[in-house]
């Protein structure tokens, strides 16, 4: 089922962009002696790109941070070596999230920060990739339901009692924590960083959760009039941030100086067991996917504003490259099965993969998961103690299978 939605836009108080800062560090026009002191010759100029500390390479330098909840075993596989390296434990994680670099291991004693070491900064008309050392960054407040969302500036910890500390980027790239800025007030979900400023879902007097937009300094600067009645997931997109809601998505976007807010409804009654509470998808695609219940599976195609429903039997971990690019859904058969999105017939199935699939939350916080970058997924096997690497362009091949020495219960990818 495929449901098409008409954008109704409200638009709200327009505010200042930080648009200086922005061309003061593109690439556009930047010359690599600006950098130099006086005096110096351009041999001594800082290279486009330099970053103190990092390697810059000339493609993605993809990594997995993989953790075992039960007795902390912690590893980071690069992906470009096939080398598996052991850091620091972490025992007791019950969700691993991460901002494309950093790696956030939410336990009941607070959050682990883990630079993985590899990220990527996009400049718009080119991307640079860089590698680094694997570094512990500390621990930060916020419990075993902890949400961290980040932007290139700063990265916002949303508690399990919905207060938020804002931590600065610059401070984290160092190693170190800093000192973070608190928001005000609690909020329901995840505060997400987006167009420089801060987005959140507030519960208000009458009961109802509103959006309320800060600047980065935590000062209150619009209150739109938009609510998302029992938040679930979030994700941010090229067209903007989507909040998952009771009647389906709200989205949050850049327009004519401010922001916009739209619904898109499911367009049907959905019970509450079959709403989507966590969207996985590939970063920088606009296609979103989650568990529709436990037999068949959500795709909300933010492009076009729609909702499409696929029936796909039990699942276990789904995810999508988005942009033509096949539905992967783990299933209780331990195979690999690829969906056609718009006819949502079945194109591709692997062998079986996982001998003993384990049973996982619909949020798909707990259990195996499907990372999907450009090129590739990556399926971890908690309990055969491997992660599978699949050409998902080339009928689900597997291209790689890294057998490690623990179990990798969570898994998240960096570099990207």
């Amino acid at each position: 089922m495929s449901l098409f939605v008409r954008r109704n836009v409200t638009p709200w108080a327009p505010r200042a962009l930080v648009a200086l800062a922005l061309l003061a560090t593109s690439c556009a026009g930047q010359d690599d002696n600006a950098s130099a002191p006086k005096g110096s010759s351009s041999t001594s100029a800082t290279p486009h790109g330099y970053i103190e500390g990092a390697q810059e390479a000339a493609e993605q330098q993809s990594r997995l941070l993989l953790n075992d909840p039960g007795i902390g075993d912690t590893r980071v596989l690069d992906l470009i070596t096939g080398k598996a390296h052991a850091v620091s434990r972490t025992t007791g994680t019950a969700d691993l999230t991460t901002d494309g670099r950093f790696g956030y291991f939410h336990t009941p004693g607070g959050t682990r920060v883990l630079d993985g070491g590899a990220w990527m900064v996009d400049h718009g008309d080119h991307v640079h990739y860089y590698r680094a050392a694997i570094r512990d960054v500390g621990r930060v407040p916020g419990g075993a339901g902890a949400r961290a969302r980040s932007d290139a500036a700063v990265t916002a910890v949303t508690g399990e009692d919905g207060r938020a500390a804002i931590y600065r980027r610059t401070e984290l790239e160092k190693g170190e924590t800093g000192t973070p800025r608190t928001l005000p007030g609690t909020h329901a979900g995840a505060v997400v960083p987006y167009a420089e400023h801060l987005l959140a879902l507030t519960d208000d007097l009458d009961g109802s959760t509103k959006v309320v937009v800060h600047d980065r300094e935590g000062k209150r600067v619009a209150s739109p009039d938009a609510e998302c009645e029992d938040p679930g997931g979030d994700a941010v997109t090229r067209r903007g941030v989507v909040f998952g809601c009771a009647d389906g998505a709200l989205l949050i976007s850049e327009e004519d100086g401010g922001f916009a807010t739209e619904k898109i409804p499911y367009g049907v009654d959905v019970p509450t067991e079959e709403r989507a509470l966590a969207f996985r998808h590939r970063t920088g695609s606009d296609t979103l996917t989650a568990p529709a219940g436990d037999r068949a599976v959500w795709v909300l195609d933010v492009t076009e504003r729609t909702w499409t429903r696929v029936k796909t039997g039990p699942v276990v971990a789904v995810n999508t490259a988005g942009e033509g690019s096949p539905l992967l859904v783990l299933q209780d058969d331990g195979a690999l099965h690829g969906y056609d999105i718009t006819t949502g017939k079945q194109v591709s199935e692997t062998k079986r993969l996982l001998t003993d699939v384990p049973k996982t939350r619909t949020d798909g916080a707990a259990g195996p998961v499907i990372e999907v970058d450009r090129s590739r997924a990556y399926l971890n096997d908690p309990l055969g103690s491997r992660v599978y690497e699949i050409d998902y362009n080339d009928n689900l091949r597997t291209a790689r299978t890294f057998d490690l020495d623990m179990r990798p219960a969570l898994m998240v990818e960096t570099g990207r």
